[in-house]
């Protein structure tokens, strides 16, 4: 991942990136432009975040080909999604550089957070989440190499 010299942001996402993508462990896909991975900690089961390899600040900056790439990888989890987790509902956000700051080190992402829990009164007293899926489980299971089922314990295939 490349990465302005200065800027402390888009640094230690990159160092996370390559971090991530040497362990594997919680990558989902990868298709050369975009990685989807399951973050370190997750607040809800299966969050998935979608990052560009090239350190882009702003998501609305994005070249025509990274953004047939996006809609690439993001096509793959969704059906992933779809098919391991049953059709979830699921929300999806972007977060990226404000406007009015056109320059700067924020790393733009997309997180995609099935909804398979519910927010009850732990988390919305102490804004602390319980997530019951790791992260490392998670992308197992969305990569195909484990079974889960929201009604039983997860088994190998």
């Amino acid at each position: 991942m490349r990465t302005p010299s200065n800027g402390r942001a888009s640094a230690c996402s990159a160092k996370i990136l390559r971090r991530e993508l040497a362990s594997g462990r919680r990558v989902v896909a990868d298709n050369g432009a975009f990685v989807a991975l399951e973050p370190f900690a997750a607040r809800f089961p299966f969050e998935t975040w979608l990052l560009p390899k090239v350190h882009a600040r702003a998501f609305e900056t994005i070249s025509d080909s990274d953004r047939e790439a996006l809609a690439r990888i993001l096509k793959d989890v969704l059906g992933r999604m779809y098919q391991m987790l049953d059709d979830p509902s699921f929300n999806y956000y972007v977060h990226t550089a404000p406007v009015r700051e056109p320059e700067g080190t924020f790393p733009w992402h997309l997180e995609i957070t099935p909804r398979l829990t519910e927010i009850a009164g732990f988390e919305r007293g102490t804004g602390f989440y319980i997530n019951p899926v790791v992260p490392e489980d998670a992308a197992a299971i969305l990569k195909g190499e484990v079974r889960w089922s929201a009604h039983s314990e997860t088994s190998t295939p």
